[in-house]
């Protein structure tokens, strides 16, 4: 019975210890996390776009320790290698269609990636060893995603932008914090930045991609949401993208307050798929009525549960500002309906019942004019399992047309000029009609007419070293009439190529009057020429240049809602956060001046075989001893004893000219000189020409 006090004590010890120790290093999140989450979004064009996101957080090392339970090792070991503090790599094929899918809301801006594989990434190492440090992330990435990610590592593929990528750096409040600590400012030596970006346009994405990417998960594609990834469902999608995003606090040279704790893990996927079947009520047009869709129609399965290992899994059904317009002037057609409340609508149906329904609200009095937010049915997936699965899905009732919103300006970007010598680059913008009104500061809306009015946008473009850029040649065109650089120009960074050493690289911020149409820049480029060992196998099929990043910085994709219960969900939390509206342009196929390769394979292989005909009949020659070959045959007839083996060999040397021994040295005199004669003959041809 003594003992038993002593253990009480010891037993308080360790509390009273554990509380002060939590209580010093600010013990927020003393355990690792991770939560799965599905967004399905009707689109315009008779689409569905089904957004997968999961999120794995980690607690600080110096509080949990080196051992983990659901974060992945390898993303760990990466970070704390290459003292990561920020990283974004995505997979991505097709591209995304702005003008159908929308430019101006949370979900594009941070998930429309242009096609192949962009990578950036933010160190937390002095200056000097951050080229050495992106090289050996560069090769380390490339073999554990199974890709072509190490061409990175040369300098002439990767650069370093100033405003273009500024990290999130996201705090305990869901803010932004100020990012100009990021770029340290010398007059000596001139910006430079812990930042890196690259991409790899040409890189082709498939499933040894995706298997890394899921084997990150804590259960996989075994159980939960990741269990929908149905291979053949994915990738004939019309776009999909695999990205995967780190965001650290273990390196913290600049001691910044108030910043995330520990490390978090973001990975998703997104699809634009067409739904299989399309079912129709009543005497309605199949080509007015948009499909009718469920979760097994999309990916051939159903969700019988979530992964064991997650805190939260949950479907969100969006349907957007727009949409939402169009079905309430539906409802008002019919009174005795709510459009937020129960499955049956007026213009569609839910075939399950939503456990939760948040709408999208507005922040301040002067925002109150807006059109009706959009609204997002939420499904717990902890309610169903494997005898009653969840099939979220939707049946329209009556045709609905509806246009997503658009970024302020739509991008395209194509060459001008023709040969293998010269040519343009041409970037076009044109402007969406659809925002009445214009967003100038935080909170603060103004009309396209009134004057002063401007749009500040961000062009970041990296151009291979073949194509050399003449900078001096950049002109700026507003609705058709070229101006006045610095006009148009508020800042301007670029870093002209070197030739194998370094790419061009253009980062320009333009303020545009708001009642502008269009817009045009354009830069003019020489073609270099490449080594014959430079060239790709299809080297005919042209150059792929990255795509152009254009970014708004006065445009906030942000969403609110107000039930406070949505705080719990990381996907909505990352509406919640400001995320500057930002698109890609195409990538463009530029035509390099390339060899003929076949000719120097015509030439080895006439020359080859002149060779092989002259010495092979010379050696021949030289070689042959037919005195041998005579008195073989002979003994090996006699072997034989018979007669017609006998009657065989006399008949057959005589057929070759083999009679006897000064006959056939008087023959291979004949033929060796008959051989010099030739040779002798064919070398005065070639000299005397």
């Amino acid at each position: 019975m003594g003992i038993e006090p002593r253990r009480i004590k010891l037993l308080l010890i360790l509390a009273i210890a554990a509380i002060f120790h939590c209580t010093s290093v600010r013990c927020i999140h003393t355990e690792e996390e991770f939560t799965e989450e599905l967004l399905l979004k009707p689109l315009p064009d008779r689409k569905v776009l089904a957004h997968f996101h999961f999120t794995n957080s980690l607690p600080p090392t110096k509080v949990h320790g080196r051992h983990h339970r659901l974060f992945p090792k390898a993303i760990y070991q990466l970070v704390q290698k290459f003292s990561i503090r920020e990283m974004e790599l995505s997979f991505t094929q097709g591209r995304w269609d702005y003008e159908r899918w929308g430019g101006f809301d949370p979900l594009s801006s941070a998930n429309a990636k242009p096609p192949g594989v962009e990578l950036w990434a933010l160190f937390d190492v002095p200056i000097d060893q951050i080229d050495a440090t992106w090289r050996n992330l560069t090769h380390a990435l490339s073999g554990l995603f199974c890709a072509s990610i190490n061409f990175l590592e040369s300098s002439a593929t990767y650069a370093s932008p100033h405003w273009s990528f500024r990290p999130s750096l996201v705090n305990d409040d869901h803010k932004i914090n100020d990012a100009e600590h990021i770029i340290n400012y010398d007059k000596t030596k001139g910006p430079s930045s812990r930042l890196r970006y690259g991409s790899l346009p040409r890189e082709a994405v498939c499933t040894e991609n995706l298997t890394p990417w899921l084997k990150l998960l804590p259960c996989r594609d075994k159980a939960g949401l990741a269990a929908l990834m149905d291979r053949p469902s994915i990738y004939r999608g019309f776009y999909h993208s695999q990205r995967l995003y780190v965001l650290s606090s273990e390196f913290n040279s600049e001691k910044t307050e108030k910043q995330h704790e520990g490390i978090m893990l973001q990975q998703t996927l997104t699809l634009v798929l067409q739904p299989s079947n399309v079912q129709t009520t009543g005497n309605i047009n199949k080509q007015a009525l948009q499909p009718s869709w469920s979760i097994s129609s999309l990916f051939g399965r159903e969700l019988i549960g979530q992964c064991l290992l997650a805190k939260s899994s949950s479907v969100f059904l969006e349907l957007e500002r727009t949409l939402v317009e169009k079905l309430e002037s539906a409802r008002k057609d019919n009174t005795n309906t709510s459009l937020v409340v129960g499955t049956n609508y007026p213009s569609f149906h839910l075939n399950t019942v939503p456990d939760r329904v948040l709408k999208e609200t507005t922040v301040s009095e002067s925002m109150s004019g807006m059109p009706d937010g959009s609204i997002m049915f939420e499904f717990l997936v902890d309610k169903y399992n494997e005898s009653h699965p969840l099939n979220v899905g939707l049946t329209w009732k009556a045709p609905v047309v509806w246009l997503s919103l658009l970024a302020p300006f739509r991008a395209n970007r194509f060459l001008m000029g023709s040969g293998n010598a010269r040519g343009s680059i041409v970037i076009s913008l044109k402007a969406d009609k659809s925002h009445k009104k214009i967003w100038v500061d935080d909170g603060v809306y103004a009309l396209p007419g009134v004057a002063g009015c401007h749009i500040s946008l961000l062009v970041f473009q990296v151009v291979p070293w073949y194509v050399r850029l003449y900078f001096h040649t950049f002109q700026v065109f507003i609705d058709g009439q070229p101006r006045p650089i610095w006009d148009v120009v508020k800042k301007m960074q670029i870093s002209p190529a070197e030739d194998r050493k370094s790419p061009g690289v253009m980062e320009i911020e333009l303020e545009i009057p708001c009642n502008t149409s269009s817009a045009a820049l354009i830069v003019n480029f020489d073609k270099g020429f490449l080594r014959i060992d430079e060239y790709p196998p299809d080297a005919n099929q042209g150059f792929d240049l990255p795509s152009a990043h254009i970014s708004f910085p006065g445009f906030q994709a942000n969403r609110y809602y107000l039930k406070e219960e949505s705080f719990t969900s990381p996907l909505l939390l990352g509406f919640l956060s400001k995320s500057t509206v930002q698109l890609y342009t195409e990538v463009l196929l530029v035509p390099l001046a390339t060899p003929d390769f076949s000719m120097p394979y015509n030439v080895i292989t006439l020359t080859c075989t002149v060779l092989a005909l002259y010495f092979g009949s010379l050696l021949n020659v030289l070689r042959r001893r037919i005195g041998e070959e005579e008195r073989y045959l002979k003994s090996k007839a006699a072997m034989g004893g018979g007669r017609l083996m006998q009657l065989l060999s006399k008949f057959s040397s005589k057929f070759k000219g083999k009679t006897g021994d000064s006959t056939s040295s008087g023959l291979r005199l004949h033929k060796v000189l008959l051989v010099v004669f030739l040779a002798v003959a064919l070398h005065y041809y070639l000299s005397s020409k």
